[in-house]
């Protein structure tokens, strides 16, 4: 389809979503583990990505990844303490971190209690010692993003400065929302092996069918995505109504 490079899945109800994009990852770990030894997985933030990962952290699934090869990091943060209601961390710790056996040592959050820029010096700190890199970007084998109606990716707003920073982690200050948040930047996203972005729901449906049947010469964020590795969409009849016969 236009304006969706990469392999789609587009499933009747969302909890077949959940299980596909669960079991996806799954393979994804094995391949990567079997391949050079770990598996760095960057986590969306997000109501469909907490769905995926309460499948992920439960039977057959969660015993069939070895967590002991795999280091947990995230797409972007609000910058809160980790136990706020609005932080990824909490969501992630609640829906799959708390669920597997993950050591302590391989959660790499993001440090939001921090002021902003030192929760960027933090993180990028975090992903230089702990992945590989090319240059000074680090390389993820897998990244998962959700997108929201407007189009943003990560914490990568429509019209923020954030879009042009090339330095592999960056703080923003979204107007819209009136908040700080620090995100990975579009050289990481776009230099990941492997990219899972999950579109759901009905208030997502315009988005898709711009997505596919438009190209403007201000794309949207999620128009910017071009990662070189593997691009995959995981979406719900609602959210590709517009696309998809009934």
């Amino acid at each position: 389809m236009k304006g969706m490079d990469g392999d789609i899945h587009i499933h009747p109800e969302l909890e077949e979503v959940y299980r596909d994009s669960a079991e996806r990852i799954a393979r994804l770990a094995a391949r990567s583990i079997a391949e050079h030894g770990s598996f760095h997985f960057a986590l969306a933030g997000g109501v469909t990505p907490a769905g995926t990962y309460k499948v992920l952290g439960s039977p057959p699934l969660r015993d069939e990844v070895d967590w002991s090869r795999v280091h947990i990091y995230f797409g972007d943060e609000r910058c809160v303490p980790p136990d706020h209601r609005d932080s990824n961390f909490r969501m992630a710790q609640e829906t799959l971190l708390s669920r597997v056996p993950l050591p302590e040592a391989q959660q790499h959050r993001i440090h939001g209690e921090l002021e902003p820029e030192a929760a960027v010096h933090h993180y990028t700190e975090t992903l230089r010692r702990e992945l590989p890199l090319e240059g000074t970007i680090p390389i993820f084998d897998l990244v998962m993003l959700g997108t929201g109606p407007d189009g943003h990716i990560a914490s990568l707003f429509p019209g923020t400065d954030i879009l042009k920073r090339r330095k592999p982690v960056a703080a923003v200050y979204v107007p819209k929302l009136g908040a700080w948040r620090v995100s990975l930047t579009f050289p990481v996203l776009n230099a990941a092996r492997h990219v899972i972005l999950m579109v759901t729901g009905p208030k997502k449906a315009d988005l898709i069918r711009h997505v596919v049947k438009h190209r403007y010469s201000n794309p949207l964020p999620v128009e910017m995505l071009r990662p070189r590795g593997k691009l995959e969409w995981f979406l719900d009849r609602a959210a590709a109504r517009y696309i998809v016969p009934d």
